[in-house]
């Protein structure tokens, strides 16, 4: 894990906005998923700064970034990050997005193609309906009042100790609650609640997920793009990393064993090795507008192809084409 880095602050449209840019050579773009910040790549930031440029945001709403009542829809994010990498001087990225924020990697790709060099998404959503019922739980009635009651003080103390203490047993669907834990931690924070009430609404509702790159997925053959899943994801799971090779049939998807929804953290020199990879063999495909017209013109020729929820099209578990089990 990283031991020495800064954390700076921007003001964009009279927000704070807080990130951490370390490193030199091509830009990558880290994006954290719902109710994270630039932390949860603490594990991966120092190596990934020895060949990259890397810049890690606290998206609005989360971390140190300011938590205003604003636009807290994939677009406003997609916008926010545009303003951002402007302000820093930084033309172009490589996306790495993961979970929420693989949602948001997907949107910037497709607002800003030209300034997008390849995407990697990391457990991400928006590659099929279905996600925790936790998640789905943000969105009832109620959420911020009782989430209130069980982040008083003495309340979150203990429950946290008690998920820290379960992630570290070993048992089955424990693996990743010391990050469920940081998560309810932070709802101490009301508008911290307020905010992620708002991210969640705007992309999942009671049946699950809401957004998704299906009717868009064709444009994805403009844009290099690797997916990297944990067999062990009970957050999202792993079957989506199949319906990605099938939405973008020229995507590269790893799915790594022993891995939860964090693979950047629980196996992060592997994946620090399959991001390195991805930047040294997969050129960035230059943005032609022209071609980007034809596409366009193309694609809405054709029914966009549907992912249904507990339908993937594809086993991850099996081997098959563009789908690599990995282990660590």
């Amino acid at each position: 894990m990283t031991s020495a880095y800064e954390v700076s602050y921007v003001e964009l449209h009279g927000h704070r906005r807080a990130y951490v840019m370390m490193g030199s050579g091509p830009a990558l773009l880290l994006l954290h998923g719902l109710g994270c910040d630039h932390r949860t790549w603490l594990p991966v930031l120092e190596s990934l700064a020895t060949s990259y440029t890397v810049i890690a945001p606290d998206l609005l709403g989360h971390g140190a970034s300011d938590k205003p009542r604003a636009d807290y829809s994939l677009g406003g994010y997609a916008n926010g990050m545009r303003d951002l990498l402007t302000v820093l001087g930084v033309e172009k990225v490589t996306v790495v997005g993961h979970s929420f924020g693989g949602g948001v990697a997907m949107q910037f790709a497709y607002q800003y193609p030209e300034r997008t060099e390849r995407i990697v998404l990391v457990a991400s959503g928006g590659l099929g309906p279905e996600v925790t019922p936790v998640i789905r739980a943000i969105t009832l009635p109620g959420f911020h009042q009782v989430m209130g009651v069980l982040t008083l003080p003495g309340v979150r103390h203990a429950s946290g100790t008690f998920l820290r203490l379960l992630s570290s047993t070993g048992l089955p669907r424990t693996r990743d609650l010391d990050e469920v834990a940081a998560v309810y931690e932070s709802f101490a924070d009301s508008r911290a609640r307020t905010a992620t009430r708002h991210v969640v609404r705007a992309v999942v509702d009671l049946k699950g997920q809401v957004v998704t790159l299906a009717d868009r997925a064709y444009l994805t053959s403009q844009v290099p793009m690797c997916v990297v899943w944990g067999r062990d994801d009970h957050v999202i799971p792993v079957r989506h990393a199949a319906n990605a090779g099938v939405l973008a049939p020229s995507a590269r998807v790893e799915v790594l064993d022993d891995c939860g929804h964090f693979p950047h953290k629980d196996h992060p020199e592997r994946f620090v090795q399959i991001v390195d990879d991805f930047m040294r063999t997969t050129p960035a495909r230059p943005h032609s507008r022209s071609q980007w017209r034809r596409v366009l013109k193309a694609g809405a020729a054709r029914p966009p192809l549907q992912v249904e929820a507990g339908r993937a099209p594809i086993n991850p578990v099996a081997p098959v084409p563009h789908v690599r089990d990995t282990g660590a």
